[in-house]
């Protein structure tokens, strides 16, 4: 169903045509007596009505968010079911459309069922034309003589099943061996292995790429055939004496897996309905100054000035990148951390591109530990292919127009919580210049007690006559006069980049023994917020982009929340109120009321001191919740009422406490005056996540 009306203004003509054809649409497929169910913000599809009061609804109060986003199968659009729509697919006269577009020849099909024998073999690779031919066969070829059933129909289905389920392997193999003893004609293979490697040839593979163990290189291009570290002198694998014993297998000490790029973006104008949904942000993306998509943005334009032909092609691809550690491990290793990273497509509506089919796993960077400023090592493979992709482009059938074009790709900017922002800019995010917008202009102090820094200069991006600006002890001490600072361009980066010199590698005192590697006498080490320069200004786009790295606000919103309760719950060691917190504010002579009688005595208690009791409310609150599915997890297990914490708390689950339950919690907990702040900050992360609104 057309939903894009859904997201327009709601005095526009285009929201009430789109409008009068859904209540059209509903009442024909699943009205009651001429009466639907009103889907608005305030009905939320409890109430039967008729279509002239549902059309009121919507216009009034919009429709309800959630609903909005998912399928609208209380008015005809259909669940789709995965298991029919897949057995659908596979039957045996689309079997040869699927290997088609698996493959991506389109061109030496005379007839659905039928391999044109007259025809040359596709360009390209010779095996690449056998492999693709020897599907078809197996494709025309029975499961049992007479059964009139595809062999390879039935191997798909069969992973299909194994994957939707989670069969073991072994579960897998038993069935095999059943199937085979009790049915003998039946022509399958023996092991679960063997299907897995029929059935890889229709997927797309990836690449393994050994790495030094002190990230210091990899073992890639014209270092691919060598067996030690050029950097640091570490062994490639894992057994040393195995190079004099070629028949043994020898175990690299560290494998990065690199899932090419180019082959998954090709592989999304191989259906005619993703081909269809990429060139969305020209044919159907509402113009209306709006912002609710990445086209809607000035980054967009500026990639677009950048280079016009790549902006001529609506059918190029604008991507994001995206990386976080994780542990893999669970509680079984608290200190493992691996690194995916993870593409995603802006071409697509926005209601397709942050799903997970869209998501694309470009590499996944081995533990134990952070890679840190080495990352840019691991991305050498990811950074080759973006350079090809946007100097040359790769030829792409556009199975929607039914013709081949030259796909051009780009990385608009990357999106990561602040440690990753320092490893993908190179900008570092700690000390006294930590705010890369700010710069060498970063205003901080070192607090004493606190032991760390502390940055109060925001105050210089509000109006020149606030009044915020004049005030002195509720800040730093000062009035605060200056302009804010102006973000250095890419041009500008690299022009500071151009004196630093930064070695990959973790072992550095091993590497520094490398007469090559030593400095010159002359030559003085730079110290300076750079630790190094990114591999992304290797792009030749890269730093003209508008906006090169983004914020995540999930990251930054659960730090935040993190922080607010355990200073209103004195949580101890999330609190930030703490003895040391209060004697910086006397070294730098700001909130007197809150500075100790004297040094050791117990600091006054400050306005957002609860007591007990209101402590205890706010957990009974968050105690007491009960969501939806699938808007957050079970809050309440994550509250100890009778210790006063909050344990265990998911991104997901602080969005939805800041936003939605705090402002309740607090409201009869702490003094109006107090109260009114936490609820200002909860509707301001609230208006950042919220979609653009439909009556202003």
């Amino acid at each position: 169903m057309d939903k894009e009306w859904v997201f327009l203004h709601r005095r526009s003509d285009e929201y009430l045509l789109g409008l009068r054809a859904f209540i059209s649409h509903a009442v024909a497929v699943a009205g009651i007596d001429g009466n639907i169910k009103c889907p608005c913000k305030v009905c939320g599809n409890r109430h039967q009505r008729s279509a002239t009061d549902v059309e009121d609804h919507l216009q009034i109060s919009g429709m309800d968010d959630i609903y909005a986003n998912g399928i609208w199968d209380k008015h005809g659009e259909t669940v789709p079911n995965v298991t029919d729509e897949i057995h659908h697919m596979f039957q045996n006269e689309d079997m040869s459309s699927l290997l088609a577009d698996a493959f991506g020849i389109h061109n030496y099909m005379a007839e659905p069922n039928v391999v044109d024998e007259q025809s040359s073999p596709p360009q390209g690779p010779t095996p690449y034309a056998a492999k693709f031919f020897k599907m078809v066969e197996e494709a025309q070829t029975e499961l049992y003589p007479g059964c009139g059933k595809s062999k390879l129909l039935f191997l798909v289905r069969l992973y299909q099943v194994k994957t939707m389920f989670g069969m073991t392997d072994s579960c897998l193999n038993a069935m095999l061996t059943l199937i085979k003893q009790w049915f003998p004609n039946v022509d399958l293979p023996e092991s679960f292995y063997k299907v897995k490697k029929f059935i890889t040839d229709l997927g797309l593979t990836y690449e393994k790429i050994d790495a030094c163990p002190n990230d210091c290189m990899l073992y890639y291009k014209e270092h691919a055939n060598d067996t030690s570290c050029h950097v640091c002198g570490s062994s490639r694998y894992k057994r040393v004496a195995d190079y004099e014993n070629p028949s043994r297998s020898r175990v690299p000490q560290k494998v990065l897996r690199y899932f090419p790029l180019g082959p998954r973006l090709q592989r999304l104008y191989l259906s005619r309905y993703t081909a269809e949904s990429m060139i969305w942000h020209v044919e159907h993306r509402p113009k209306d100054d709006v912002l609710r998509h990445p086209a809607d943005s000035k980054a967009w334009e500026q990639l677009d000035s950048i280079d016009p032909t790549f902006g001529s092609e609506a059918r190029n691809v604008r991507l994001g990148l995206a990386s976080d550690g994780f542990n893999p491990f669970g509680t079984m290793s608290q200190s493992h951390s691996t690194w995916p990273v993870v593409m995603s497509v802006y071409n697509l509506p926005p209601w397709l591109c942050m799903k997970k089919p869209y998501l694309m796993l470009s590499l996944f960077i081995p533990g134990p530990t952070s890679p840190g400023n080495n990352i840019d090592v691991y991305l050498r493979p990811l950074v080759d292919e973006l350079k090809i992709l946007w100097e040359e482009g790769i030829p792409t059938y556009d199975a929607f127009k039914k013709e081949e074009f030259n796909m051009r790709a780009a990385v608009m900017w990357t999106i990561n919580d602040f440690p990753a922002y320092a490893m993908l800019s190179g900008w570092s995010t700690k000390g006294y210049k930590a705010c890369p917008h700010c710069g060498h202009s970063t205003k901080s102090y070192w607090l004493p007690n606190s032991q760390k820094c502390c940055y109060l200069g925001h105050r210089r991006w509000i109006p020149i006559l606030h009044r915020f600006r004049r005030w002195t002890v509720a800040f730093d001490g000062h009035q605060e006069h200056h302009l804010p600072p102006i973000t250095m361009t890419g041009a500008q980066c690299l022009q500071e980049l151009s004196s630093l010199r930064f070695q990959f590698g973790k072992n550095k005192k091993q590497s520094e023994k490398n007469p090559k590697r030593k400095r010159s006498a002359v030559e003085k080490p730079y110290d300076g917020p750079w630790k190094k320069q990114s591999i992304f200004y290797e792009l030749p786009y890269w730093k003209d982009l508008l906006l090169r790295h983004n914020l995540d606000v999930m990251h930054i919103e659960k730090n935040v929340t993190d922080s607010v309760l355990g200073t209103l719950l004195a949580i101890d060691g999330k609190s930030k109120d703490t003895y040391n917190a209060r004697m910086d504010c006397v070294n730098l002579g700001i909130k007197k009321k809150l500075h100790p009688e004297s040094e050791g005595a117990r600091p006054p208690k400050a306005a957002f001191n609860m007591k007990t009791e209101n402590m205890t409310m706010i957990c009974e609150v968050l105690a007491s919740s009960k969501l939806p599915d699938g808007m957050a997890s079970n809050i309440a297990r994550c509250v100890r009422v009778g210790e006063r914490k909050l344990i265990g708390l998911k991104s997901h689950d602080s969005h939805i406490i800041m936003q939605y339950f705090l402002p309740l919690a607090i409201r009869y907990a702490l003094p109006k005056y107090v109260a009114r702040i936490f609820i200002e900050l909860s509707s301001f992360f609230r208006n950042l996540c919220t979609k653009p609104s439909l009556t202003s």
